[in-house]
């Protein structure tokens, strides 16, 4: 699954791809939590925005809980009662046939009375799995870990990663966007008409926005390329030597032993090369490799 896409900023306004949204869980009308990041001089990124359906408050008391349980009738049923009758809060989950017509895998995010409470309940379930208790018969096994979301707020002291410069207030989801002016107009007023990276991660259910620094020359590179070995890192190897910055990968296999096709995204502002050359030359450079590399578009992103 692609887990990243470029937008436009527009009347200051994040525009949340509705795919992105729903598997986030950020819902039209409902509260985002954010916080707002500055990156060092060194390095494309500038701002870094990190939205959520969690207050910050709420990190560190979050919780990844992975259930595994028969692939029968009530296993799901057995296993929230279970984690209802530990205190645990069910956030976000998803479920899925491990192996099928055996076990079934729930994710879930789930929110701790406290800090270091997994440890007990796992010993309860222990407990209970040993007297062959029918209340958790159908489950086989429960694993719980702290989801550590925190760690993105922790300063690197020796390396300054990034700098936390405001906690924002919540703003409503309106017509799918966040508004920047509500709680950074004052800091993100340089930013419309830009683009933007919008990534997700899954595991903590979190939205990444990068705000790219102004002298970044984006460029968006579509290949397609024989599926085998080998064959991206001499595809990609042309963008390294013309000392361009890829900042995101995406492959995705078109025909199995056949063909595949690659998305990046990257920042030429270091090439010597202009714009206008390298749509030359890339496909003359791809032209001269063994086998099938097509360039399918290459276009300018700011």
């Amino acid at each position: 699954m692609k887990s990243w896409e470029f937008t436009e900023i527009k009347d200051n306004k994040i525009k949340i791809d509705k795919l992105l949204s729903d598997i986030m869980g950020l819902v039209e009308g409902g509260y985002i939590y954010s916080t707002l990041f500055k990156y060092p001089e060194k390095g494309p990124k500038r701002y870094e925005l990190i939205l959520s359906m969690y207050p910050q408050e709420n990190f560190r008391t979050l919780t990844n809980i992975n259930v595994y349980m028969e692939d029968v009738p009530g296993s799901t049923v057995q296993s929230a009662k279970f984690l209802c009758d530990q205190g645990i809060n069910i956030l976000n989950s998803v479920s899925l046939n491990g192996i099928s017509d055996t076990t079934i895998i729930w994710n879930i995010m789930g929110e701790l009375n406290f800090a270091g409470e997994g440890d007990i309940i796992k010993e309860r379930f222990a407990q209970l799995k040993a007297m062959n208790d029918p209340s958790v018969d159908k489950i086989k096994y429960v694993s719980i870990k702290p989801a550590n979301i925190g760690r993105i707020f922790r300063k690197d002291s020796e390396n300054q990663i990034k700098e936390e410069l405001r906690h924002g207030a919540p703003i409503t989801l309106t017509n799918d966007t966040f508004d920047l002016n509500i709680e950074y107009g004052d800091i993100l007023n340089d930013v419309n008409d830009t683009e933007v990276m919008i990534t997700v991660d899954p595991s903590s259910w979190l939205v990444s926005v990068v705000f790219f620094k102004q002298d970044t020359k984006l460029i968006k590179v579509n290949l397609n390329i024989p599926d085998c070995p080998g064959t991206i890192d001499k595809a990609l190897n042309i963008f390294a030597e013309e000392n361009i910055n890829l900042i995101s990968v995406f492959s995705k296999i078109m025909i199995a032993y056949q063909t595949m096709s690659i998305e990046i995204v990257a920042d030429m502002k270091n090439c010597k090369t202009s714009f206008e050359d390298l749509q030359n030359k890339v496909p003359t450079y791809l032209n001269e490799l063994n086998g099938v590399f097509e360039l399918k578009d290459i276009k300018k992103l700011n």
